[in-house]
């Protein structure tokens, strides 16, 4: 299944959860428009959004999450081995982790939650990470799949912006599994960046699916018009 992503677009069919977008039918629609116009593939958040793009696109990778804010922590992306378990049950091909090194919840470990993902759920693990150790230690551990995701959203890298080109550039020459570009890409150029890098595949979302974002982006314009 890794063959049909490599060298093509991941699109992520996200929403805030306090948007009218945030609806398991029209994420799965999302999904569809985004296969249609050539994607290969599609990240989705959340068992129900899933259960649904799956019902609707039964033959589509799904590179599969659930957020989940925890007290305490500040991993979020499939934080615990039974968030990734509802993930696999709802249709995920592949399960994303938070795989930093920052603490877990029930004194889990990445190197842990990877393993049940492999032995308990027979899936493929997306390891997020945030910078080169984080993705040393996740490949040390069996992740089948590295993505830039969290760099530039973590404490460590806060003061970085996506996308992490260096850090893209460090994954491909040193480690052996796929690497997946995923933050900050904005265009088609920069998704051919990351390609010319040697990106296994990229990820794109706010730019392609990022309807609430854009069109505050825009509003502030107005807003600024209309104080003057």
């Amino acid at each position: 299944m890794l063959k049909t992503l490599e060298k093509r677009l991941i699109v992520s069919c996200q929403a805030p959860i306090d948007s009218p977008l945030h609806d398991p039918q029209i994420i799965a629609a999302i999904a569809q428009a985004s296969i249609l116009q050539g994607a290969a593939g599609v990240r989705i958040d959340t068992p129900s959004h899933i259960k649904v793009t799956r019902q609707k696109l039964p033959k589509t990778p799904i590179i599969g999450l659930w957020k989940q804010q925890i007290p305490d922590y500040e991993v979020y992306i499939t934080p615990r081995f039974q968030d990734a378990v509802a993930i696999a049950e709802a249709g995920a091909d592949i399960i994303a982790i938070d795989a930093t090194l920052r603490d877990r919840p029930q004194r889990e470990t990445a190197a842990g939650l990877i393993a049940n993902i492999h032995d308990k759920l027979g899936k493929l693990v997306m390891a997020d990470i945030d910078d080169l150790e984080s993705a040393i230690k996740a490949v040390e551990a069996g992740a089948d799949i590295i993505g830039t995701t969290l760099y530039g959203y973590t404490p460590s890298t806060s003061q970085n912006n996506p996308p992490g080109w260096e850090l893209l550039s460090q994954i491909v020459e040193k480690l052996p599994v796929p690497a997946i570009c995923e933050g900050g890409i904005s265009s088609p150029e920069m998704a051919k960046k990351a390609l010319d890098l040697g990106a296994y595949a990229v990820v794109v979302g706010t730019a392609i699916t990022g309807i609430d974002l854009k069109v505050k982006a825009f509003q502030t314009v107005f807003d600024a018009i209309e104080k003057r």
